[in-house]
């Protein structure tokens, strides 16, 4: 898989994104979605459609390596995840790539999220020897209660596709190195960062089954791996996560659920204009704004109101828009859907009466003829009920 990956850049026929089960390479009968480069629209790579008799293979896989891997010492299970953030950080360059090629970020931003990538993985290798019980005085004479820390099973990730490799790695490490083993549903828009990850681990020699990354609806393929697994943990939409939430109830199921937010931004009289000026633009147009805790809104003091929005909307319009990896400032949106989602916001905004201080919008004319392109746009109001 990680000699397919190297041809996402070229001009040849979609790479078959197989899915990862058991430690074999495997394709299922249906296919699933065609993986687009949001940059110019072109179908790199094509996946293949996991049904509920996927997930109950993943399971079965996942359950039979668990049980083993759960009787290793968890030094030694956060070795195989040291190993694995070596072998991360040896792939950098094409594992960026990856990343710019189905989710549209810029190369340096590529670069920092597989850095992060690598941090969380050794984060989570740092933590075996902190794996601690504990001895408690009993009530009762001739008794001693002990606490001891135990894997959950089977943990499933489901990950949104803003961060496809960094989000996979946050909830791999942390199952690995507690004992469990780890099912990955990876988006339909951003499957082969999770793929290139399986076949890192392949390539390090995890068990067979210990880490698969299954392909699908999410819906059908998600809603069997949440009833199947021992413990969910998801990244994205709240409506997501109402239905993970109901579909884990009637086995009262573990569930860390990371939902989406309205983050805000707050700049008080006695700010650092500049600064807090430069840290609202990164923190709002990184990665072309799709962040889940990203600066959503800005509450500005009123005495200094004035000089920021007009500092930040010069900034906002001086931002370098173009192909992912000449590493400009904005790449493209993620989809098309995502494009029309933020101008219809924009639209309902300033027929609500908002003022205009910059108008972006899409961009599809020239160099931007292809691709999910948007240029910045930045709107003022003095109420609190704009969608």
């Amino acid at each position: 898989m990680l000699q397919e990956l190297t041809n996402l850049e070229t001009d040849g026929p979609p790479i078959r994104a197989r899915m990862f089960v058991d430690g074999r390479w495997g394709d299922s009968m249906a296919d699933g979605h065609a993986v687009e480069n949001p940059a110019d629209e072109r179908v790199i790579a094509t996946t293949t459609a996991g049904t509920a008799e996927t997930a109950a293979m993943a399971l079965d896989a996942a359950r039979k390596a668990q049980t083993a891997w759960a009787r290793r010492p968890a030094v030694e299970r956060g070795q195989a995840v040291q190993a694995l953030a070596d072998a991360v950080r040896a792939h950098t360059d094409l594992l960026a790539r990856v990343i710019v090629a189905e989710q549209g970020k810029p190369l340096g931003q590529a670069k920092g999220e597989v850095g992060a990538t690598e941090t969380f993985l050794r984060f989570a290798a740092e933590q075996a020897r902190r794996i601690e019980g504990e001895i408690l005085p009993s009530d009762a004479p001739d008794e001693e209660i002990q606490i001891r820390r135990l894997p959950h099973g089977v943990v499933v990730g489901l990950t949104a596709w803003n961060y496809p490799l960094a989000l996979a790695a946050r909830k791999l490490g942390p199952a690995l190195v507690a004992g469990n083993a780890f099912i990955l549903k990876a988006h339909e828009f951003t499957p082969l960062s999770g793929l290139a990850l399986a076949a890192l681990a392949e390539q390090v020699g995890l068990p067979a089954g210990l880490f698969n990354v299954v392909t699908g609806d999410g819906r059908t393929l998600g809603r069997a791996l949440v009833e199947g697994a021992d413990m969910v943990t998801m990244t994205g939409s709240t409506r997501a996560g109402r239905e993970i939430y109901a579909a884990g109830a009637a086995q009262i199921k573990t569930l860390r659920l990371e939902l989406g937010g309205k983050a805000p931004f707050i700049v008080m009289e006695d700010a650092d204009i500049d600064r807090a000026v430069a840290a609202a633009v990164t923190a709002r147009f990184t990665n072309c704004g799709q962040v889940c805790t990203c600066n959503e809104r800005m509450y500005l003091h009123r005495a200094i109101a004035d000089e920021f929005l007009a500092k930040f909307t010069a900034q906002a319009a001086a931002l370098s828009i173009g192909m992912p990896l000449t590493d400009p400032d904005l790449g493209p949106k993620v989809s098309r859907g995502e494009v029309d989602k933020v101008e219809a916001l924009t639209a309902a905004s300033i027929a609500a009466g908002a003022e205009v201080l910059l108008r972006g919008g899409p961009l599809r004319d020239g160099a931007f003829a292809k691709g999910h392109w948007m240029a910045p746009t930045v709107l003022h109001t003095t109420t609190n009920d704009l969608r």
